[in-house]
């Protein structure tokens, strides 16, 4: 992925700013195009008016301070109506606005209240109107400053036909058209067919928001628009040039799909390479990515594997490369852990076996001896009956231990099969205190036992349990000075029965607590560290938990706890479970 997206990302970056790039530049093209194009409109109409405009003002040259007769004047008239065809009619008004002459035969239609807005000094142009032909028209003024000693004006009414032929000229693209838009917002030339029944409704383009901005900012020489008109709902691009001396505005629009659709074919183009290159490179570099990274994949499995143990894994690497010096020093590492663990497993055989011989020969060759001691001591007084009862307390003592300890490592091997049934709490614990009374009484130490005065019953085996408590307060006794105390007590926690052994003996280490637990590990002088392990395991078999906690000096206490249930029936009691327990044990 980082090889990936380092080839990747410098190939996105560069084509969204291409992209962006080539759309701003089109579109800055397009709307400088149609700009062009509406400037040099507003420039021909500015010269089309311009054009009648100085043809009445030499009109009105030759009949100004001539002292013609109005004949002559009409004659006149009428030649340039001849000459100039854009023109329909030409009337000339003196100062009281009565016509003097007209190119007109008979009553002419000009009046003189039709002056319009001035466009230049002594020049007027009245709004534009459409005729009886659905022609567009408007009247022309010229003030006269002197004509028979008082002044007038010079009137023709001007066809605009050649301006909207001039309109509909203008094209830009299959679909882009010219509009001329009057001072008042009136439509006075559209160079669509389908739009020109909207100049003559006189539809009112104030609204427009080209329009609206080029007339309300007189500097501006041109402007363009994004729009959307509500009668056609398509988007438009539209461009605009006043023509500042009469009032109008020239605005060229397009369809924005059109004027754009160059942009959008280099822009389709461009994406269409861009995904083909991305495309391509993120197969090559996934490809050479895969072929890069699977030897790391391979090391990875090989380093799981023996993480897990199977040490037998090795790793393939034909690479020719630092991989393959890596692979090969992966597999020589395995096969040193092979034979480091080989090695340990030996060692921890050896060491497993002489903690076991070691314990075994101290704790069994004390009761050996003292059986050889007494067998000797009988030879002698073999008729001594006191003696053998001695002997035979003796022997049965010394043999119980020897069997104790070989049951602690069949047991250790193999867990104890338990049997389940509710046992009283306090009375096997009560039960077992009192049996090892004397083992403390001889000791030296005091056996206290203190057990809640609820019935409190657990689900268990009465056998395996018993073995627990003696295990514990053996230890509490063998772990206390004489004069101390070793005290058992019961108690409900919740749901659980609590039993708790303490003594008040020398304690033990805190970094030793952790592993108390744990197989052939004692803090005694003597004996193979098994008692601890088995009695977690039986607690833990019969769904309890044991803890202990301990100070230097000051002494030790475990404390297990059991899950409660209710006795099964009335007057059920330990002593319907012994013959069951004892054939469990």
């Amino acid at each position: 992925m980082l090889l990936a997206t380092a080839g990747i990302v410098p190939l996105l970056v560069y084509g969204v700013v291409s992209i962006y790039s080539l759309r701003q530049g089109t579109t800055q093209s397009v709307v400088t195009g149609n700009v062009n194009v509406a400037k040099r409109a507003a420039e021909q109409i500015q010269l089309y008016i311009d054009t009648n405009i100085k043809i009445l003002q030499a009109l009105a040259g030759d009949l100004e301070n001539t002292n013609l007769e109005s004949w002559q004047q009409e004659r006149i008239l009428r030649n340039y109506l001849l000459e100039f065809p854009e023109f329909s009619e030409i009337t000339l008004f003196d100062a009281t606005g009565a016509p003097v002459a007209s190119s007109r035969v008979g009553r002419p239609q000009l009046r003189a209240e039709q002056v319009g807005d001035p466009v230049r000094e002594n020049v007027t142009l009245s709004p534009i109107a459409v005729d009886d032909d659905l022609l567009p028209t408007g009247v022309i003024g010229i003030r006269l400053s002197h004509l028979n000693e008082a002044t007038g004006w010079l009137q023709a009414q001007l066809r605009l036909e050649e301006m909207w032929r001039m309109v509909d000229r203008i094209r830009v693209g299959e679909h882009g058209f010219a509009l001329i838009v009057a001072k008042e917002g009136q439509l006075i030339a559209h160079g669509d067919p389908n739009q020109k029944p909207r100049v003559a409704r006189g539809d009112n383009l104030q609204d427009h928001p080209l329009v609206q901005r080029l007339q309300q900012n007189p500097k501006a020489d041109s402007d363009s628009e994004e729009f959307t008109p509500a009668e056609t709902g398509d988007d438009m691009l539209a461009a605009g040039a006043p023509i500042r001396s009469l009032g109008w505005t020239v605005i060229v629009e397009q369809p924005a799909s059109e004027a754009y659709a160059v942009a959008d074919q280099l822009v389709r183009q461009l994406l269409f390479f861009i995904g083909l290159a991305l495309l391509a490179t993120v197969l090559v570099g996934y490809w050479w990515g895969r072929q890069f990274i699977r030897p790391i994949f391979a090391l990875m499995r090989g380093t799981q594997a023996v993480a897990e143990g199977r040490l037998d894994e090795r790793v393939n690497i034909k690479t020719e490369d630092e991989f393959q010096q890596l692979g090969d020093a992966f597999n020589g590492m395995a096969d040193k852990l092979v034979e480091l663990q080989e090695d340990v497993k030996r060692k921890e055989r050896q060491a497993i076996f002489g903690r076991i011989a070691v314990g075994l020969v101290h704790d069994l060759s004390h009761p050996i001896q003292n059986i050889g001691n007494s067998c000797r001591l009988l030879m002698k007084v073999w008729d001594d009956l006191e003696y053998r009862d001695t002997f035979k307390r003796t022997v049965e003592r010394e043999f119980a231990t020897v069997k104790r300890v070989l049951e602690d490592l069949r047991h250790l091997a193999r867990p104890l099969p338990l049997e389940r049934f509710p046992i009283d709490v306090n009375r096997s614990v009560l039960d077992v205190v009192e049996s090892m009374r004397s083992q403390a009484d001889t000791s030296g130490l005091t056996l206290y036992s203190k057990t809640t005065t609820e019935k409190l019953f657990m689900e268990g085996d009465l056998f395996a349990l018993g073995r627990v408590y003696r295990n514990l307060i053996t230890n509490a006794i063998q772990a206390t000075s004489p004069g101390g105390v070793v005290t058992v007590t019961t108690a409900r926690v919740d749901d659980l029965a609590q039993i708790t052994v303490s003594d008040t003996g020398c304690g033990i280490a805190a970094d030793r607590l952790a592993a108390i637990f744990d197989d052939f590990v004692t803090t005694k002088r003597r004996g193979l560290g098994l008692g601890l392990a088995i009695s977690k395991k039986i607690v833990e078999q019969l769904g309890g938990t044991i803890a202990v906690a301990s100070e230097l000096n000051k002494g030790t206490t475990f404390t297990m706890k059991f899950p409660t249930v209710e006795p099964q029936a009335e007057g059920r009691d330990i002593d319907d479970q012994m013959p069951a327990a004892t054939h469990a044990a």
